[in-house]
């Protein structure tokens, strides 16, 4: 099944009608909110309240188990202070459901949630400070250590074998490096997967290994003013990524994601790594691999962006967010290379209460 029969297309009226027949709601706004491959819904029900109607790909909503234990997770974290989406129970009690539509490609079956909205502006839209960096490392970093404390008996559904957005999956790129080809840029990506293979694999058995949000980036991030001059995080949002990894990989995936925006992009694994240290110090190990890391889920974004580009045409301006910008950080930090990079990273930083 192809990404673009896979992805919902439900009309208003249907979201109306899932509103009224799960949730009791009455619909007064509905907008579409952008989303990789499922379909979100910002709601307005004229009983009051703010909502995500979220409707998972038809192919991710046969996993009920795996989508049922990202959406306890989030509940976990919030009852533990965290600024985690929730799930809003139907009238039956549950937090989610399968429901089938034909969405143009025959009727299929999709799971369907209301989360609850969290006001506040993407991190993307902020000149962020090395203050939000520090408090961008320490909440992904706290957030992985509280999820040691999840327990359910179905946690081995979180051992996603071959998922392709695991920093674990690195060398499966290969079979979607095609797409790049007449791209100089495929040589870079073909050397990052040999530096992974050759540099990161052999320590991979030294890394701490935890729950990770697995997606930890700057449009999945809410911020809202301090009341003073600078922000606070206001919510976590898309736990759709998450899986068993590594405390590593989290830090990793979160720098480069909050380079893509920066101004000076060098510059931000300093706060963001005094922030994840506070909570959370390397090993090693973790340290001597994080260069390769961050440089591997920059060669994710840009080879599996492009391949869904080719499944998904009409939602290229989306798909290809992280692409454009990253493509340029990518060449300066392999240009660079690990040793100045490393230089500028881990001697840069400045504490930060």
């Amino acid at each position: 099944m192809s990404a673009r029969e896979s992805k919902p297309n439900l009309s208003h009226s249907q979201v109306s009608d899932i509103l009224s027949r799960l949730y009791r709601l009455t619909v007064s706004i509905i907008r579409p909110l952008p989303s990789y491959d499922d379909q979100n819904f910002y709601v307005a029900p004229t009983e009051g309240g703010e909502y995500v109607l979220k409707v998972m790909n038809s192919a991710d909503s046969q996993n009920i188990d795996l989508i049922e234990l990202q959406t306890l997770s989030m509940n976990f974290l919030h009852g533990r202070g965290l600024p985690a989406q929730t799930a809003v129970p139907n009238w039956t009690g549950a937090l989610i459901s399968l429901e089938e539509f034909d969405c143009g490609f025959g009727v299929k079956k999709y799971l369907v949630r209301l989360l609850t909205y969290l006001p506040g502006l993407v991190i993307a839209k902020i000149s962020c400070s090395p203050q939000i960096l520090y408090d961008v490392g320490k909440m992904a970093a706290t957030l992985d250590t509280v999820l040691l404390q999840f327990k359910h008996p179905n946690l081995r559904v979180l051992h996603r074998e071959n998922f392709i957005w695991s920093l674990s999956s690195i060398p499966l790129l290969s079979q979607y490096i095609h797409v790049m080809d007449g791209d100089p840029i495929q040589d870079v990506v073909k050397g990052i997967i040999e530096q992974y293979q050759s540099q990161v694999i052999p320590k991979v058995s030294l890394f701490r290994k935890c729950i990770v949000h697995g997606d930890f980036n700057d449009h999945n991030l809410l911020v809202k003013p301090d009341g003073s001059s600078g922000y606070f995080i206001s919510g976590i949002l898309d736990f759709g990524d998450m899986s068993w990894g590594c405390f590593i990989f989290e830090l990793a995936i979160t720098i480069m994601y909050m380079m893509i925006e920066s101004p000076s992009p060098l510059t931000v694994a300093g706060p963001l790594l005094d922030g994840w240290e506070s909570v959370f110090p390397l090993n090693d190990a973790e340290r001597e691999s994080l260069y390769w890391l961050v440089l591997s889920r920059f060669c994710q974004s840009l080879v599996l962006g492009r391949f869904a580009v080719t499944q998904q045409p009409e939602n290229e301006q989306y798909l290809m967010i992280t692409t454009r910008k990253g493509l340029k950080i990518l060449h300066q930090l392999w240009e660079l290379g690990k040793v100045k990079v490393e230089r500028m990273w881990f001697q840069g930083s400045k504490k930060i209460n």
